[in-house]
């Protein structure tokens, strides 16, 4: 079968087809999704369940406190993840780090919906409690690269923005799919009921959400990047020493772009739960509707924004969506001292606008400042170490500065900050360079051609 050209050179790329191409857009998405709702499970719990059964000795500030303590300990944990399978990712491949990442979150999961709590084992509960939410650290760190190199290698170059968008769509997916179950579960219990087991539910059915993403991340082939750097020997040896020799600046840029959206989903969808019930008495239910609104229309957004900016210049798009959201903060803070339930999903819904609009082309440009032979180690190094300084502390942060200042505005500022620094890291960074995936696509040709070639002598 002749093998269609690369797009805007005419040369011939390896044949994947539409349908493995949609294969890839698929199991980089439900993958995602699927450990995504294993992490929005967890972060949905240490807002509103967390405090009381693994905290009970503290006040209700420092309760919350310590629950994202624990919540933030998933994004430290992350670097770990992007150091050992973003590497691997460039030795061993893109497949195979996938099913290592999703097998590892997914016990993790499934155990914590096992855990004693406080009143069962003490002080050793919280302590486990770390540990579990520390693999599932890992386990995301090293999952993200792999799954946005997986469809966009896959993918058209030239519309990289679309195809990298489908592990964008896991997280807001992940999150609808846990909180629509903590609604359920909510609806159908007692209060009691609730924190005594229900909650526990929604983590032990990740083990069929997960056996479910195993099944399609097997099926697929490595991505004919890839293998076309295995074909021409061109895998790194030392992937993390030389992306730190030589692309530094890619990798200050990538990190500092991922800050602003960091921080402004962990405002939606996990401060808004704690200020929403605490603060201005909402219950829970109508938060968590608010929430379930904006990410079931992000899921629609994010390809949306990938697209747009594969026509528009990515950069233009992302900066534009991150000067909207450092406006939108106080916007939303002003509206919610009415206390209405309508603005409340409205005021989420165009926070998670403005996020899917970053988070939307943010993979494709993630990817596009490295080269293809360290871009599982430069993309993953990149996500990780900004989620630390980003959407790892950024509950605790917000929740101490309420408390401390008893004011909103601190925390309206804090993410017009987290804003800014993203636009200094789209500053820094780099437009898209197709010519060196069709370089290397060009080599697979040539390599497969030798093949047939011998095979046929």
């Amino acid at each position: 079968m002749a093998t269609p050209p690369l797009p805007g050179s005419g040369t011939p790329a390896p044949f994947v087809g539409r349908k493995g191409m949609y294969k890839a857009f698929a199991a980089s998405l439900t993958g995602t999704a699927l450990e995504f709702y294993d992490f929005a499970v967890y972060s949905a719990a240490a807002a509103i369940v967390f405090p009381l059964i693994f905290f009970p000795a503290s006040d209700p500030v420092t309760g919350t406190l310590l629950a994202f303590s624990t919540y933030a300990v998933g994004y430290i944990s992350r670097p770990v993840g992007g150091i050992i399978f973003g590497r691997l990712g460039d030795e061993i491949g893109r497949k195979k780090i996938l099913v290592i990442t999703l097998m590892l979150i997914g016990v993790a999961t499934f155990l914590i919906g096992l855990l004693p709590t406080y009143d069962n084992i003490g002080i050793v509960a919280p302590a486990i409690l770390v540990f579990l939410r520390f693999a599932q650290g890992v386990g995301v760190g090293g999952e993200w690269g792999g799954a946005v190199l997986l469809s966009s290698e896959f993918g058209d170059p030239n519309k990289r923005g679309f195809w990298a968008s489908a592990a964008q769509i896991g997280p807001p997916a992940g999150n609808l799919m846990a909180n629509g179950a903590l609604a359920v579960l909510t609806l159908v219990l007692t209060e009691e009921a609730f924190l005594d087991y229900g909650w526990r539910i929604a983590f032990l059915i990740s083990a069929l959400l997960v056996a479910f993403g195993l099944w399609i991340r097997l099926k697929l082939e490595d991505t004919p990047i890839f293998q076309a750097m295995e074909a021409r020997g061109d895998k790194p040896k030392a992937p993390i020493r030389e992306v730190l020799a030589t692309q530094r600046r890619p990798l200050i840029a990538a990190m500092l772009s991922r800050i602003g959206p960091d921080v402004l989903y962990a405002m939606c969808t996990v401060f808004t739960l704690t200020y929403g019930i605490q603060e201005l008495g909402f219950d829970r239910g109508q938060v968590l509707v608010a929430v379930l609104v904006g990410s079931g229309l992000q899921i629609f957004c994010m390809p949306l924004a990938g697209a747009i900016s594969d026509r528009i210049n990515r950069r233009l798009v992302y900066g534009t969506a991150a000067v909207a959201a450092a406006a939108w903060a106080y916007v939303f803070f002003i509206v919610l001292e009415g206390r209405s339930p309508v603005m409340l999903i409205v005021g989420t819904v165009l926070g998670l606008l403005c996020h899917s609009f970053m988070y939307g082309p943010q993979a494709a440009f993630v990817v596009e400042q490295f080269s293809p032979r360290l871009r599982s180690t430069g993309s993953s190094l990149a996500y990780t170490f900004a989620g630390i300084i980003g959407g790892a502390i950024a509950p605790f942060m917000f929740t101490l500065l309420l408390s401390t200042y008893n004011s909103w505005v601190p925390v309206a500022m804090y993410l017009s900050v987290a804003c800014l620094l993203t636009l200094v890291g789209l500053a820094l960074g780099r437009d898209s360079n197709v010519a060196e995936d069709e370089e290397y696509l060009q080599s697979s040709v040539e390599s497969s051609s030798e093949k047939t070639a011998g095979v046929s002598a």
